[in-house]
């Protein structure tokens, strides 16, 4: 697959990565990150707060929704935490399929996110785009049983709202009933003018790729869901925990919710 990488365009995946500290980008997915802080300052705090929110919400899952099976679409270069450690370290026989667009993803985590003896990981190079072709392809998920669905900063990559509710709604409509959502999204409902204005702008000169959704564009992907306490939060409000950085919603602008789907 290392044939079809394109070093000189930015990915989001890879420009996580370095926002994480990680070493697995290319300069031009260095210089994106630093175009991106310069608007949002905060990014990097954004980045690590969004991925103590994965691992807060996926232990949540594990442990006291009883979920066994994840499918973790948008999954990022492999770091600390990913979602098969912490729900196997909660119930070792937890299976997840992880999804990304990006094939320097998808080397990365068949060499490295390893499972427990007991259960089992898959990876699957698609695009959210394509839910039906997802869905299609995960053949370790029994969507007879419930399912955590993780889009953890995926969405916000999607421009157009009719388009991703509907992705959304037609992956939520393929699980059963106690199946739950892990979702945040980025928003500028809690920036200064300032920060929204230079949000907007990066947006316009197409130096940034992350639609930030209002509170009511993010309710509308929970529709039918019942949304798990503490609600929709901005990511470091949703039960935090003392061991970790607790960044202001300024910094860490992105909504998270975890939400269950009853019938």
């Amino acid at each position: 697959m290392t044939d079809r990488f394109d070093t000189g365009v930015a990915h989001p995946a890879r420009r996580y990565n370095y926002w994480l500290g990680g070493k697995d980008n290319f300069a031009a997915d260095r210089e994106s990150g630093d175009l991106l802080a310069k608007s949002y300052p905060a990014a990097r705090i954004a980045a690590r707060a969004n991925r103590a929110f994965l691992g807060r919400a996926v232990g949540y899952l594990a442990a006291d929704a009883g979920i066994r099976q994840f499918l973790d679409i948008g999954t990022g270069l492999p770091t600390a935490e990913n979602t098969h450690e912490v729900a196997q370290r909660i119930a070792p026989s937890s299976r997840v399929v992880y999804v990304d667009n990006d094939p320097m993803v998808m080397v990365h985590a068949r060499a490295l996110l390893t499972s427990t003896p007991d259960g089992e990981t898959r990876y699957l190079e698609e695009d959210l785009r394509n839910p039906e072709k997802i869905l299609e392809q995960a053949s370790l998920i029994d969507f007879s049983k419930p399912v955590g669905l993780v889009l953890v900063a995926v969405v916000h990559f999607l421009s157009d709202q009719d388009q991703a509710r509907e992705i959304v709604h037609t992956l939520l409509g393929a699980l059963p009933a106690g199946s739950h959502l892990v979702m945040t999204c980025a928003t500028t409902d809690f920036l200064t003018p300032e920060l929204k204005a230079n949000w907007d702008e990066s947006l316009r000169t197409g130096r940034s790729d992350v639609h930030p959704r209002t509170r009511a564009e993010f309710d509308q992907f929970l529709t039918g869901l019942e949304v798990i306490d503490p609600g929709v939060v901005p990511i470091s409000e949703w039960r935090p925990s003392d061991a970790q950085e607790r960044p202001t919603p300024v910094e860490a602008s992105l909504f998270g919710v975890v939400a269950r789907r009853t019938r």
